[in-house]
């Protein structure tokens, strides 16, 4: 039988891992973070102390990747793993397994507060087979700045337990942070005041956005659940454009790692018009409007404000 390429990497691992020497004090923190979101809050907080590979990039969707050989070697060698958890992930368990790392592995989300679905759950496609997870919990937990202080706080710790000479530093970079996402809490808390309170309603691609509407009173209609795994029946679709105009929905935007083409005839079939582009689980390129977490709230609250008054 033809092995996986994780399969693959898992030999190639346990070859390379023999000539691997133990990390000296003076070499950097090697840090894996598992997608964008993720790499940028521990960017801030390791600063150069810490050698950093990111697995889904800029504009790319977590909730489908597929992990190459590349990602397990990087795993195998890390002293750190950074995961969002809450099965955000699907790709994660598999990963670790061909890796075989014994980096600590931090889970970001744990003492976050939770937005808890008893009916959710989506599908992951490993070799080409449909496998159901139960997720009762809503994994995207950084649209809410007050969850991101609690992933910085949790980086903090780990970078700390794991290099106890730069924790000095890790901490004075979380502090200097948090005090930023604080500020940058009561901007996006000014921003929505500003938007009457009755046009507080904007459809996206799929649920992505449930923290958010609890912390800042926007709400957020979505054909698709809390993965993009799950496709929209026709019947989501008519039944989505029923609820857009009960709640007298006022803008209709694309999401950066989502095909615009639902959202394009969700607005058609509404008479509404396309009202830019939200980021919702990852970051633009360097050279795109929202290329850390802080650019991307900012982004993300400022073109819902821009599309809603002026509808």
């Amino acid at each position: 039988m033809k092995p996986t390429r994780l399969a693959t990497a898992l030999i190639v691992v346990g070859i390379s891992s023999f000539s691997l020497p133990a990390r000296a004090e003076a070499e950097k923190l090697s840090v894996v973070a598992t997608f964008s979101i993720i790499g940028d809050f521990a960017r801030v907080v390791g600063g150069d102390r810490i050698e950093l590979r990111t697995l889904v990039g800029p504009n790319s969707d977590a909730h489908v990747y597929e992990p190459k050989p590349a990602d397990a070697i990087a795993l195998a060698r890390a002293d750190v793993v950074l995961v969002n958890g809450l099965l955000f992930e699907g790709f994660l368990q598999r990963l670790v397994e061909a890796s075989g790392t014994s980096a600590a592995i931090a889970t970001l989300t744990d003492g976050a507060d939770i937005v808890h679905d008893p009916d959710g759950g989506h599908y992951h496609y490993v070799n080409g087979e449909a496998i159901f997870h139960a997720a009762p919990n809503d994994p995207h937990a950084w649209q809410s700045i007050s969850n991101a202080k609690v992933y910085v706080e949790n980086i903090a710790s780990t970078f700390c337990a794991a290099d106890a000479a730069g924790c000095s530093t890790y901490e004075a970079n979380t502090a200097a942070y948090l005090d930023e996402l604080t500020v940058l809490d009561t901007e996006i808390r000014q921003a929505v005041d500003v938007i009457p309170e009755d046009r507080r309603v904007a459809v996206v691609a799929h649920n992505a956005f449930r923290y958010f509407e609890r912390d800042y009173g926007v709400t957020f209609l979505a054909p698709q659940g809390v993965s993009t795994e799950s496709e929209a029946s026709a019947a989501d679709v008519a039944s989505l454009i029923r609820e857009i105009r009960e709640k007298r929905a006022a803008a209709v935007f694309a999401e950066n790692i989502s095909d615009t083409r639902l959202v394009e005839q969700i607005a058609s079939e509404a008479g509404l018009t396309l009202g830019g582009t939200l980021y919702s689980d990852a970051l633009s390129p360097a050279d795109g409007p929202a290329p850390t977490y802080v650019d991307l709230m900012r982004h993300n609250v400022t073109t819902l404000g821009a599309a809603i008054i002026g509808n």
